[in-house]
């Protein structure tokens, strides 16, 4: 059909291109990634450094300092401690259900200009924390703050983008969570540097500045045509459509989206619509996809990282300097994963960066193994931290390009726009749940299962990687509109979706001659 929608391979293509506006448009939403990045990459440096721990941890401090009783992979072992870090991902659970409704009825923009606001607040509570109660609470807020940027964010960047450059667009995401983590490094490096003692204090204030970023580039963001459609402003949706795609022939692209929004009113309790067993696939993707990538391990690294090498024998500011080269690493792997999503699609890097952490999970527990064994305590020469910081570097960059980025791109762009807030609600509420168990046990974990502790994450990789191989079907360059295709063509899945449930309740497409 000359100037309209086409078919490549039987999946339905609009017309478009990469426009400068919604290259920008993505940029400014991603920024929301910041906040999580940042507070991933500050928390772990911060609780490394003594006079935080002396002042809000005062037992950590005379254990780690004067206990040499202490088995050195049980030094950091407090629950207090671990509820500093974990209570954020709780609070960031329960924000994504309220996030869900703001989403939907608010707009997608909305969302995120309420979840910068709200972390802002808590970073201003956190810089000023007076005791560990002030502390928490501040945790609380960007906890909130979080639960809402990343309910909106990621479907924001999924709307807005063609559907042949919808992965690299949405991987902005988390090439901005990296980013954050990076920064919240070099900071911690920094800060611990001054003198006074005061440097943590910087560190957890200037989480204001992403959060002030996200607000304010939220005000300037227009909404998604899909969110315009959906709350009936029907005429700004068709201009927004024609601008972001840089094209005027979008009426059948714009006919499909009245199509799925009406279909999506129909809906009175998403909640309860989305246990129906059409969508059984994309249920069981936004549970297992976020709980697997906490059980990567990768969060153990982002969290502690600091914590984790002053544990196993590297000095304070050795263990901040790692830190930083692993985020570098983070920054820079996620750039392939950008480059090659939309080109190699989901599975191979699923697959191919599943396989490379499991590797070097194994090698890592074996390196510590060999030389710290089950007391944690040993001189180690500078060529054998070189080799576990190259590993564990190596192990980064196959989750920067896979359960990274991926974790966030494939569920956000798998459900129909009827249920799409609350499968992102679901999606982000299971990644709290399960990041805010992890961090919560993580010290003890180390403490009791030592360097099985990366045994324990080699093994739930190569379960995720038969996950995926057997039952993720490959999802680039399909129209998120048009995705109940890709699930009816699945052996597996295929069997829950009868033939007039097809293409989001529509009638099945047939390719054009």
């Amino acid at each position: 059909m000359a100037g309209g929608a086409h078919f490549d391979g039987g999946r339905k293509d609009y017309p478009g291109k990469l426009t400068g506006f919604v290259l920008l448009t993505c940029i400014v939403a991603a920024t929301g990634g910041l906040i999580f990045g940042y507070d991933l990459g500050i928390s772990g440096g911060v609780t490394s450094m003594d006079p935080f721990l002396k002042k809000f941890f005062p037992s950590v401090y005379r254990k780690e300092t004067a206990d040499t009783s202490t088995n050195q992979y049980c030094k950091f072992d407090s629950q207090l401690l671990t509820a500093f870090t974990s209570s954020l991902y709780l609070a960031a659970l329960v924000a994504s259900f309220f996030a869900s409704y703001v989403t939907r009825k608010v707009g997608r923009k909305y969302s995120m200009l309420a979840g910068g606001i709200i972390f802002f607040i808590g970073a201003a509570l956190n810089g000023g924390a007076k005791d560990v109660g002030m502390l928490i609470a501040g945790r609380i807020l960007l906890g909130i703050g979080v639960g809402f940027a990343n309910q909106s964010v990621p479907v924001y960047l999924s709307e807005m983008a063609p559907a042949r450059y919808r992965g690299m667009l949405n991987m902005s995401f988390q090439l901005m969570i990296t980013i954050g983590i990076l920064i919240a490094n070099l900071v911690n490096f920094g800060t611990n540097k001054i003198a006074g003692g005061w440097g943590w204090r910087v560190s957890l204030a200037l989480a204001a500045i992403p959060a002030a970023i996200i607000t304010v580039g939220s005000l300037f963001l227009p909404d998604t045509p899909n969110s315009l459609i959906d709350r009936g402003h029907d005429e700004a949706a068709l201009n927004m459509l024609r601008r972001i795609r840089g094209a005027d022939n979008v009426e059948e692209e714009y006919e499909d989206l009245v199509v799925a929004s009406n279909e999506s009113k129909k809906i009175k309790h998403p909640w309860a619509n989305i246990l129906k067993r059409k969508y059984r696939a994309q249920l069981t993707m936004a549970i297992m996809i976020p709980f697997f990538q906490q059980l990567t391990g990768m969060n153990v690294i982002e969290f502690y990282a600091p914590v984790l090498f002053k544990t196993i024998g590297f000095g304070d500011n050795a263990s901040l300097y790692s830190a930083v080269i692993i985020g570098v690493v983070n920054v820079l792997a996620t750039f392939v994963s950008i480059g090659t999503v939309d080109r190699f699609g989901r599975r191979s890097l699923f697959l191919q960066g599943g396989s490379q952490m499991f590797i070097c999970q194994l090698i890592v527990g074996t390196l510590i193994a060999i030389k710290f064994g089950t007391t944690g305590e040993a001189d180690i020469p500078k060529w054998y931290a070189i080799l576990l910081v190259f590993f564990i570097c190596i192990y980064v960059a196959g989750f920067a390009w896979s359960w990274g980025p991926l974790g966030w791109l494939v569920p956000s762009e798998i459900f129909p726009l009827e249920i799409r807030s609350a499968g992102q609600a679901i999606n982000v509420s299971v990644n709290m749940f399960f990041t805010f168990g992890i961090a919560q046990a993580f010290l003890a974990m180390l403490c009791h299962l030592k360097f099985g502790l990366f045994y324990f994450f080699a093994v739930w990789v190569f379960i995720m990687n038969v996950f995926i191989y057997y039952l993720l079907p490959e999802t680039k360059n399909v129209l998120i509109e048009d995705m109940a295709v890709v699930w009816k063509k699945h052996r597996f899945w295929g069997r829950f979706i009868d033939d007039d449930q097809d293409n989001n309740g529509k009638p099945p497409q047939t390719p054009e001659v």
